[in-house]
């Protein structure tokens, strides 16, 4: 039977499933029917009613709610999942009734029973699918509307197609982290009449006092840190009636971009600026553990003379990016400095230039190089401060990125060793902690890729335990889909990989090493000629990467695969020259190439080169290695392996 709809209006729509319901009633089902039927008529129904919503139906363990806005959906879904932690407190984790809830807003149309559909539903219903268990994603149309009037942080999922819907979507969410640190339901300091989600409930302030995200994040994170696996944009604040924070209370790894500076004769070049900080902020917000102040804060303190310690203080951050932009003819020349909010110290600095013609270009090269250098600087710089102003208390969170530190310098075993030895150290102390858990299942995985694991599989198994935790609860995080592809990529599942890492890269464009990951995967996959391109997008993001010497090694044992002899040589050579510690694999290629290319005294020095790193190896050792076994990569690797015999590698 046709629908006949008798009305179209507008509305937001909440649709809320349990997780894992069919498993529930498996381990408990009168318990889990007698919870369900209580919230029903409790906690939901109140619930609802509070914020003027209207359920139009439950489906089985499925519920569809229309609210007259975007804010109270919103409002509404936080208020059930933070009570839902409250009353699973109590219960065992299997018996835990969990939600995910999507919200959406839009044109519905209604049947005279109430009843409600149309394409607004639809994709309410796609966003509940992406939801984390106890956190609750909407589009952009919600993020528009309760992004001025709900002082929350939200994460950026960036557009992903959905089943059935036309066109891609932008996805935001909550996590269930940040929802755990909203006030517990019958806190008497709440002000849900003033609709307020959040109250700082250290201090005592009215209903009506302004509450900048930056101070309530800061007190926050001292006894619950954000989860890490994704970033955080602070939303938009009114930089003319900041709130001082001291220095040591700010949020690990939060930074604001100030506008940057026109220099330019020409005053209609503000926009290039603008534009600047504007795209730098978006690409910061993507740093793990990042919290970061919205450009349109950062715009109104465009054109004053600004105090680095002060703004820091105003704005509850511990590190200010400034830079300056400048127009010379055709030439665009961009600096940039990071410094220290608390003592006003720079850190870090560093200028690009670019042909005015290719500036759109030179732009998106030019955040992406910023966004890399800065997630590594602010790594470092955090794990210094820790180990400064808190050598003797340290906690998981400290000592995690401790770990992230040492895992970002150039890859030796001993880097390896220290960093599995760090996040272990702070899974101890928070076995939870998202930040740990990806850097463990990171390094485990990376000991398994560069043959240094004594327990392949074993290794394996762990970071695919870790890395899935993560997943289940930040499906978004592009670190994890990375992690995901490395793992895949130690058991020789090398389209499966390439594909995770195609996915973590859509999630974050500029995210350098999955490029160059997905580079060493082609490789083996049998497509080495497909892998170049790979590593010279890398190589452009981030040109003084700690994993720069690893990425030129594959573009020269790309080029070893294709016969070109004279570029394997070049490119690993380039690889020794920008390695720290040497990497053995060079001397391999660089053997085979000199060989074939009838180069035999430069062919008989790289094999010594070899033996001095790998006492003892010989050709038998390569030829058995199993890097792959994909039938094109063999045939290809078949060429270097008679080229070690050529060069004079012990068989």
């Amino acid at each position: 039977m046709n629908r006949i709809a008798t009305e179209r209006h507008l509305a937001a729509i909440l649709i809320a499933d349990i997780v894992g319901y069919s498993r529930l009633m498996g381990v408990n089902e009168e318990g889990t029917l007698r919870r369900l039927k209580a919230l029903r008529s409790g906690l939901i129904h109140q619930t609802v009613r509070q914020h003027e919503g209207r359920i139009v139906k439950w489906t089985g363990d499925e519920v569809l709610v229309e609210f007259p806005s975007a804010v109270s959906a919103v409002r509404c879904a936080l208020d059930v999942q933070r009570s839902m932690i409250d009353r699973n407190a109590a219960l065992p984790e299997p018996e835990r009734i969990c939600f995910r809830i999507g919200i959406n807003v839009g044109e519905l149309m209604a049947e005279k029973d109430g009843d409600v559909f149309g394409d607004s539903v639809n994709l309410a219903k796609r966003l509940e699918t992406l939801s984390p268990c106890g956190g609750l994603c909407f589009s952009r149309a919600v993020r528009d509307q309760v992004r001025d009037r709900i002082t929350l942080p939200f994460e950026d999922w960036g557009e992903r197609s959905l089943k059935n819907i036309a066109r891609p979507v932008r996805v935001f969410a909550v996590t269930p982290e940040v929802i755990a640190s909203l006030p517990a339901a019958n806190d008497p300091v709440q002000v849900r009449r003033a609709h307020l989600p959040i109250t700082v409930t250290l201090f005592a302030v009215s209903a009506t006092s302004l509450l900048v995200a930056g101070l309530w994040f800061a007190l926050r994170s001292a006894t619950h840190p954000v989860s890490p696996s994704l970033p955080v944009t602070a939303p938009e604040q009114n930089a003319s009636a900041p709130i001082a924070l001291p220095g040591p209370t700010a949020p690990r790894l939060s930074i604001v971009v100030l506008p940057f500076v026109n220099l330019s004769d020409e005053p209609g070049q503000d926009y290039i600026a603008e534009s600047i900080t504007a795209d730098l902020t978006t690409d910061l917000s993507r740093i793990r553990e990042s919290f970061v102040i919205a450009s349109g804060t950062a715009l109104s303190y465009k054109g004053r003379t600004t105090d680095l310690r002060q703004a820091g203080r105003d704005l509850g951050v511990r590190y200010v990016l400034t830079g300056s932009v400048r127009r010379a003819g055709e030439r665009i020349r961009v600096n940039a400095q990071l410094a220290d909010a608390t003592s006003g110290v720079q850190i870090w600095s560093d200028r690009f230039e670019g042909d005015r013609s290719t500036f759109p270009d030179l732009q998106d090269e030019l955040i992406a190089r910023l966004a890399r250098t800065l997630d590594l600087e602010l790594t470092e710089a955090e794990s210094r401060r820790a180990q400064k102003e808190r050598s003797d208390n340290f906690d998981a969170s400290d000592i995690a990125m401790r770990g992230w530190s040492v895992l970002n310098r150039p890859i030796t075993q001993q880097q390896l060793a220290e960093a599995q030895d760090l996040f272990e150290q702070s899974l101890r102390l928070d076995p939870r902690l998202a930040h740990a858990q990806i850097g463990l299942a990171r390094t485990l995985a990376a000991k398994v890729n560069v043959r240094w694991s004594t327990s392949q599989e074993a290794d394996l198994a762990r970071a695919e335990a870790l890395n899935n935790e993560v997943l289940a609860s930040h499906p978004g995080d592009a670190m994890a889909h990375f992690v995901k592809a490395d793992i895949l990529r130690g058991r020789k599942q090398f389209t499966s990989a390439i594909a995770a890492y195609e996915t973590a890269i859509a999630l974050n464009r500029n995210f350098a090493p999955a490029y160059g990951a997905m580079a060493s995967a082609l490789l083996r996959a049998g497509r080495s000629a497909d892998a170049i391109p790979q590593i010279d997008r890398a190589v452009r993001l981030s040109p003084r990467d700690p994993q720069l010497g690893f990425w030129l090694y594959v573009k020269g044992h790309a080029y070893a695969h294709l016969t070109r002899d004279e570029e394997a040589i070049e490119w690993c050579l380039k690889s020794v020259a920008a390695s720290a510690t040497p990497y053995w694999l060079n001397y391999v290629d660089l053997s085979s190439s000199y060989a074939w290319l009838g180069r035999q005294e430069e062919a008989r020095s790289a094999v010594e080169g070899l033996l001095k790193l790998k006492p003892g190896y010989t050709v038998g050792h390569w030829r058995r290695e199993g890097w792959s076994d994909d039938p094109v990569f063999l045939r290809e690797y078949q060429r270097i392996v008679e080229g070690l015999r050529k060069a004079g590698l012990p068989e």
